[in-house]
């Protein structure tokens, strides 16, 4: 292994007396904490850390690093732990840094519409700190995911085909590297050709080039008027054509999530609804009342002409949050179809055009699989998602999704698309890589990862593997 010079499981107590040296109680060994924290949302399985250092500042976590890095440890990042592919498995042991403990909303800057916070503010509460600015934070992953780990995973979510991800609302960046040395990328800016993009190389690294601490935020404005809508579909080909034709008509709609009828009725199960059983789009748009009005009747007449029966509005803000919290617990709605399974979630992205294409074909894919297999969507974009409700203890179970999975993989790679749209590499999709970007490009990688970590302790075994 690239990495720890330590021999597994022979954590050098000296260096939990370091760290005790240097926050006191806030570096714990207990089983069970250190448990939760080799432990995301996914199915992957979980790997523990050896400790778990909670820091308050960035000089603390350059500490933290600076006495990891002397002895050979390595040390994993960890925001609130609702990543999808096992980022913040510790593979090899070490340390763990939580970063929730720093959430300090540092500046916000309502005449420049934007802010810094520390890296672990969570997207709500920085929302309802900035209400009463009339601004907000838009990328809405649908957890309540820390803004240090939205960055370094490169998330982004229900919003994303109006506002874009977390690569185009980070403006720029503290980070604690690998040897210590604490850098500051971007500014405030809104555009700058001065070097080498450091923010976009850190966001999306996963915490395996650097730790981010501190994160400047694009803000918007809170649109003057809001309008929600469900509308079902004859079939999942009308539903999905409509998409389409409402992106390439250019109609700015702020959110656009397809469910098939599976997830529909899963969704009306768990979170006690009475919509049609049927592929659905959820829709919303923002804007001006008349912009809104405007866009709301292209999208009802593009989906008219494509079999949709009508639309069932939200104008509340208790109907369209109760909407849109259904939407994000879609998830566990479609565990809930089978008591005691687990589910295993996986997303690809493909162009727009292709987008029929490859959600038709993967649900002919999936119709005989022996467990459940919702499709959800962020398709305004592209991105679409699968989630296998498995029996983690049945092999069989667990050779067919991995097939599927395999499949939907290449299928999307065939199309011109990748094998994650946003839940990122982890350890979980390492495998594709090569197979999407080529092997040149991943030496690329790796002659980056290697220069910025020589020693490899920065989440080693993710997105690039051993180097």
């Amino acid at each position: 292994m690239h990495g720890a010079s330590y021999p597994r499981n022979s954590f050098p107590d000296i260096l939990l007396d370091e760290l005790r040296a240097l926050i006191g109680d806030r570096v714990t060994t207990n089983a069970a904490v250190r448990e939760r924290h080799g432990k995301d949302e996914s199915f992957h399985a979980a790997h523990a850390p050896d400790a778990v250092a909670f820091a308050r500042s960035t000089e603390e976590v350059r500490q933290i690093v600076v006495a990891c890095r002397a002895h050979g440890v390595p040390i994993v990042p960890y925001g609130t732990g609702t990543s999808l592919e096992g980022h913040v498995a510790a593979l090899h042991g070490g340390v763990c840094i939580d970063l929730s403990q720093m959430d300090a909303i540092l500046r916000v800057s309502p005449e420049d519409l934007d802010a810094t916070v520390q890296a672990g503010v969570t997207r709500k509460r920085l929302n309802e700190h900035l209400r009463d600015t009339g601004l907000f934070f838009p990328i809405d992953p649908g957890a309540d995911a820390s803004i240090g780990g939205m960055a370094a995973t490169r998330a982004s979510g229900t919003n994303a085909v109006r506002y874009g991800t977390m690569r185009e609302n980070v403006l720029g960046l503290t980070a604690v590297m690998a040897d210590g040395s604490v850098i500051r990328t971007g500014g405030r800016a809104r555009k700058s050709s001065a070097g080498y993009d450091l923010t976009r190389l850190l966001v999306g690294s996963e915490g395996t080039l650097g730790i981010i601490t501190e994160v400047t935020l694009k803000l918007y404005g809170i649109p003057e008027a809001i309008s929600s809508g469900v509308c079902p579909f004859p079939d999942m080909a009308a539903a999905v054509d409509t998409v389409i034709q409402i992106a390439q008509s250019g109609i700015p709609v702020a959110r656009m999530e397809l469910i098939d009828e599976r997830q529909m009725a899963a969704c009306n199960a768990y979170s006690k609804l009475d919509y049609d059983v049927a592929p659905t789009i959820f829709f919303e748009f923002h804007g001006t009342p008349r912009g809104v009005e405007e866009q709301a009747e292209m999208v009802k007449a593009l989906a008219a002409d494509n079999g949709a029966p009508g639309f069932r509005w939200s104008a509340s803000p208790e109907e369209r949050n109760r909407l849109w919290q259904a939407r994000h617990d879609a998830f566990y709605a479609a565990i809930a179809l089978r008591p005691g399974a687990q589910g295993w979630p996986t997303d690809v992205c493909v162009p727009i055009s292709r987008l029929a294409e490859c959600i038709l074909e993967t649900q002919a894919d999936t119709r005989d699989a022996p467990f459940p297999v919702p499709l959800v969507g962020h398709v305004g974009d592209g991105n679409f998602h699968l989630v296998y409700v498995i029996d983690p203890n049945d092999p069989e179970e667990l050779r067919v999704a991995g097939e599927i999975n395999d499949r939907l993989v290449r299928r999307a790679l065939a199309m011109g698309g990748t094998c994650t749209g946003e839940h990122g590499v982890g350890y979980g999709k390492i495998g594709y890589l090569e197979a999407e970007h080529g092997s040149e490009a991943m030496e690329v990688m790796r002659t980056i990862k290697r220069a910025l970590d020589p020693e490899g302790l920065l989440n080693p075994g993710k997105v690039v593997g051993p180097v």
